[in-house]
């Protein structure tokens, strides 16, 4: 091989090494693992029906954010020898963004007197305080803060805990149950995004009569309607 062959290889060699780089697999990876709706509307109908109590845990849309560790710097991988670790919210299901959350008409099936609890991450409360808003709610205060017991690193701060709202449409729905009932819940981490049994319970004692619903679910509790794209059989 001439010298001008070699020098020309090795040039496209560092060319093509050079274009590989921990972005350009963290983005193939997104397009292939994203989770997609499959339905051809943004959410199934909502029930016909009207609740005292509304329970809700948004897929709040992240802008594709993604979570990655040292594996993706090419002088710690180096020739990208290791798997990538890249995580994201919409690996796990289908995020919305919050304007689109904005056109379910939530306040559809809430009843006059309603309260709505909804589950906000941090970076999400200003939307989250809109959301609610535009359901046709007021916010109220900060039900539950959950004290994950395991923390996340952050911007600021390392992150332990995430925050219930709640909202309120016209009056506290009577009659009252518990009024006890703590704000604090300390409760290990579970399943991605998976919220503590704890708090569902604590509304189960407040309004212990009311009608309930918990939206975005992914099961189904027993004495609480359902809805969301992991449990469509129960009002199909």
């Amino acid at each position: 091989m001439e010298l001008t062959d070699l020098f020309g290889d090795l040039l496209v060699k560092n060319r093509q090494n050079k274009a590989v780089s921990g972005y350009r697999i963290y983005d193939a990876e997104q397009k292939r693992r994203t989770v997609r709706n499959d339905l051809p509307s943004l959410y199934p109908d909502l029930p016909e029906k009207k609740y005292d109590i509304i329970y809700a845990d948004p897929p709040w849309d992240y802008g594709g954010k993604m979570q990655f560790d040292n594996s993706g710097k090419k002088n710690v991988n180096q020739n990208w020898e290791n798997n990538i670790f890249i995580s994201s919210a919409n690996f796990k299901y289908p995020t919305v963004e919050t304007k689109d959350l904005m056109k379910i008409p939530i306040s559809e099936i809430a009843n006059d007197d309603c309260l709505l609890f909804m589950w906000v991450t941090n970076p999400h409360l200003e939307q989250g305080i809109e959301l609610g808003k535009a359901w046709g709610f007021e916010y109220r205060t900060v039900a539950f803060v959950w004290d994950k017991m395991n923390h996340n690193p952050g911007q600021y701060t390392m992150s332990y805990c995430e925050l219930c709202l709640v909202f309120k449409r016209g009056k506290i729905p009577a009659p009252r149950g518990a009024r006890n009932i703590k704000q604090l819940v300390r409760a290990p981490r579970g399943k991605h995004s998976e919220k503590p049994l704890e708090v569902l319970k604590s509304i189960e004692l407040m309004f212990p009569t009311q009608e309930r619903i918990e939206l975005f679910a992914r099961q189904k509790p027993e004495g609480w309607d359902v809805w969301g794209l992991d449990v469509r059989e129960e009002f199909e």
